[in-house]
């Protein structure tokens, strides 16, 4: 046999992708401590977390309005499923954190979706996961944001949209549920 057939199978690694934007990042330099040069190993056991403090925090944002420890990201393999996620806490005490439209107070924690905005205060942070198969480690690619991201990208619509074109968002408002119709009834 040779070498290449007895060669270890390449594993591919999940990557968090996160791309960070803040209005004042020209001035203010908050970014200045994060690596966006290159990918970065995160062993699966650790806890990423985000931060003004660099004794706690992997990940700093130089600014006094970001709290000690902002947030977390833990990674995780889904239960009775060969999946593997994150889940994003809410560690400030003083700021609400949303993922998309979901406001996380203290100590509160949801499931990262697969692609997803990230807010508190003025930042903006896009989070994008790149499955993998690796169990003992993650990695995290970072990127700078030259643009507001709520602005930039459109994230995928969280209601279906009819073929008719005609958003249920009224009669949904109206508190009415929404009816299946056949196409040949309208």
């Amino acid at each position: 046999m040779s070498s290449f057939e007895e060669a270890e199978t390449e594993e591919t690694v999940t990557c968090l992708h996160l791309t960070f934007y803040h209005p004042g990042q020209a001035e203010k330099m908050m970014f200045r401590c994060l690596n966006f040069l290159r990918r970065e190993q995160v062993r699966a056991d650790d806890v990423a977390k985000f931060g003004r403090d660099s004794t706690l925090c992997r990940y700093n944002l130089m600014d006094t309005r970001v709290s000690r420890i902002q947030f977390s990201l833990q990674f995780y393999r889904k239960l009775h499923a060969s999946e593997y996620g994150f889940e994003i806490k809410n560690l400030s005490k003083k700021t609400k954190l949303t993922v998309n439209q979901t406001e996380l107070g203290y100590l509160n924690k949801i499931d990262l979706p697969w692609r997803c905005i990230i807010c508190f205060g003025d930042y903006q942070i896009l989070a994008e996961i790149q499955e993998g198969e690796a169990v003992d480690y993650f990695e995290t690619h970072l990127h700078l944001a030259e643009a507001p991201i709520l602005q930039e990208r459109c994230l995928p619509s969280l209601q279906p949209i009819p073929e008719n074109g005609i958003s249920p968002s009224f009669s949904l408002s109206q508190g009415k549920s929404p009816t299946e119709i056949d196409e040949n009834e309208l």
